[in-house]
């Protein structure tokens, strides 16, 4: 197995004012954009979430993290160390415009160098949500970074072969860096609806008209979101 799509979907959205995974867009939930934009060019896919209950019927391979509130670093590390592709692509769970043509240029630089994190630059800033990351090697090194205390997502990284995806390859196949879009606000939600494609509410009608907090399980603090 080559591809493992790894999701980082853990729950919270406190911005959003509810848990943001089942955001409705057009007739599904946010989350589940993001898994679909994945899903074709993956072998597996893989969910990490605090609680695999909500998915049982995602087709996805949920799992929970080995390092329970180390935040992101965590999740990428629980997603690395059970996905059963040699090489995993790591996103966030609410990133819905995700560009397939950017990750299959992604992951055909997979099979002509020798690295072991291939990740972009998008205008000056690194987004390792969005990184291909080979699974023998960044599993270990992420555990160990959270061992050692350490918890940004990028800790790792001086411990193993990084190539970075350029701000000018990307704007070949996603000029908008949408790609790296992901959803916080309401004023996001909206800007994701409108790229989609998906009709705009009516005035008056928003987020907290379609789904509240208390329509759907919260798992707070979890990877991925916030």
């Amino acid at each position: 197995m080559n591809f493992s799509g790894v999701v980082l979907a853990g729950g919270g959205g406190t911005r959003m004012g509810a848990d943001k995974r089942f955001l409705p867009l057009g007739d599904r939930p946010l989350l589940s954009w993001t898994v679909e934009r994945l899903r074709p060019l993956m072998d597996e896919m893989v969910l990490v979430t605090l609680d695999v209950t909500p998915f049982t019927d995602w087709n996805v391979r949920a799992v929970t993290d080995h390092f329970p509130g180390q935040g992101v670093l965590a999740g990428i590390h629980a997603g690395l160390a059970t996905a059963y592709g040699t090489w995993a692509l790591v996103v966030g769970g609410d990133m819905p415009l995700l560009n397939p043509a950017l990750m299959i240029a992604m992951l055909r630089l997979t099979t002509t160098t020798d690295v072991d994190i291939i990740v972009p630059e998008w205008r000056g800033e690194l987004e390792p949500l969005h990184a291909l990351y080979r699974t023998a090697t960044c599993a270990p090194a992420a555990e160990a970074a959270l061992r050692g205390g350490k918890r940004r997502i990028v800790a790792f990284y001086p411990q193993v072969r990084v190539q970075v995806f350029p701000h000018a390859e990307i704007a070949r196949w996603d000029p908008e860096g949408l790609s790296f879009f992901n959803v916080n606000t309401p004023d996001d939600w909206a800007t994701a609806r409108r790229h989609l494609g998906l009709p705009q509410n009516a005035p008056g009608v928003g987020v907290d008209a379609d789904l509240t907090a208390a329509d759907v399980p919260g798992d707070r603090d979890a990877p991925g979101f916030g």
